[in-house]
């Protein structure tokens, strides 16, 4: 059931003009996200001194990804893409290490261990991921849904096996953060794309990383933002790194961090339970009224609904001003705090039709 929340901010903060269900491809920004970069490149238009932009915003932005993450600030780091997080944690790994990840999953999440040439990777079944896991694997990289179809893992059973047999864990909430809950202290790492279900600007990337696993990662942007100090390491090698993620990050886009400090400060202010409730409900709805017009989804509760074989009708359905995407020969459609159930009649309609 809606809540008023979720009434307000999608009154408020979204005007969007299509059936918009592909979210799982790129977020709609609230509005207030859009007046912010806005304000910031009118600023720097203007020659303003200070117009490149707020190292405040990123640490707003740094706090309420942590917030929706369930972990302390300090366990997170910012960057400009997943794939660069990724990449962090590949070279943390010593030649030979195993890798373990589900067939199919997304480039970025294997795509960085995969090229070093050096280490063992694995694929198999995300259904039996968790069973995969064995003595000498050191790290399962999967993410908590599949871009492909939504699918959802057994993030319990996972954890526990890499628990069991000494393997670290690195999950990607790129297609999860924003409308299911996320615990990222259980993991040892987290990697997410924020302009997804988080509403944020392109360019807006997070990394979390546990104490214990922050030892082990190397610390490949140790320029001065990643300094202790920052404004006292503008020149000459930096003599001390912050002390907790921070020394992780990747130097940003302040357009896009001064937009995502806005839109993770309005999904906190919803909250994702509410957002996960919603969509989930009418991703539910949508699986029924496929089934009613012959169309099997792929079964789960995930806000990500996909349809095999079904993937050749995006066209029709953008023609229509539904805008969904195909994947893997999937039609993928997504749900997310600013859609309706007129959302899910509208593309029901046109797919019957």
């Amino acid at each position: 059931m809606e809540t008023s929340a979720i009434d307000q901010a999608r009154a408020t903060q979204f005007a969007y003009g299509t059936t918009y269900l592909n979210t799982s491809t790129c977020g709609l920004l609230p509005r207030r996200a859009v007046e912010a970069v806005k304000a910031l490149a009118d600023v720097s238009a203007a020659g303003v001194r200070g117009g490149v932009g707020s190292s405040e915003s990123v640490e707003a932005a740094r706090a309420g990804f942590a917030r929706i993450a369930g972990v302390t600030p300090a366990r997170v780091a910012v960057g400009g893409s997943v794939a660069a997080h990724v990449g962090i944690v590949a070279a943390s790994l010593p030649a030979g290490s195993e890798v373990l990840a589900p067939e199919g999953e997304f480039s970025s999440v294997v795509s960085p261990f995969a090229v070093r040439g050096d280490l063992k990777m694995r694929y198999v079944p995300l259904t039996g991921l968790a069973e995969a896991v064995r003595p000498g694997t050191a790290v399962v990289a999967f993410s908590a849904a599949q871009s492909s179809d939504g699918r959802v893992a057994d993030l319990d059973a996972v954890r526990a096996a890499a628990a069991a047999h000494g393997a670290r864990t690195m999950l990607d909430a790129s297609q999860s953060a924003g409308w299911l809950p996320l615990d990222a202290g259980a993991y040892d790492y987290t990697v997410t794309g924020g302009y997804k279900f988080l509403m944020c600007p392109r360019g807006t990337s997070f990394l979390t990383v546990t104490e214990a696993a922050q030892e082990t990662l190397p610390t490949p942007y140790a320029g001065w933002v990643a300094a202790e100090d920052p404004w006292n390491s503008t020149y000459g090698p930096v003599e001390k790194l912050a002390v907790d993620a921070r020394r992780f990050d990747e130097p940003v886009s302040f357009l896009s961090y001064h937009g995502a400090e806005q839109s993770l400060d309005l999904l906190a202010g919803v909250g994702v339970g509410r957002v996960y409730a919603h969509a989930t409900g009418l991703a539910a709805r949508f699986r029924e009224g496929l089934a009613s017009i012959g169309h099997e989804a792929v079964p789960g509760t995930s806000a990500i609904v996909a349809v095999p074989g079904l993937g050749g009708r995006e066209p029709d359905l953008a023609a229509a001003g539904v805008m969904v995407s195909a994947r893997a020969g999937n039609l993928r459609a997504a749900f997310h705090l600013y859609n309706t159930e007129a959302d899910v009649h509208r593309a029901l309609d046109v797919l019957a039709g």
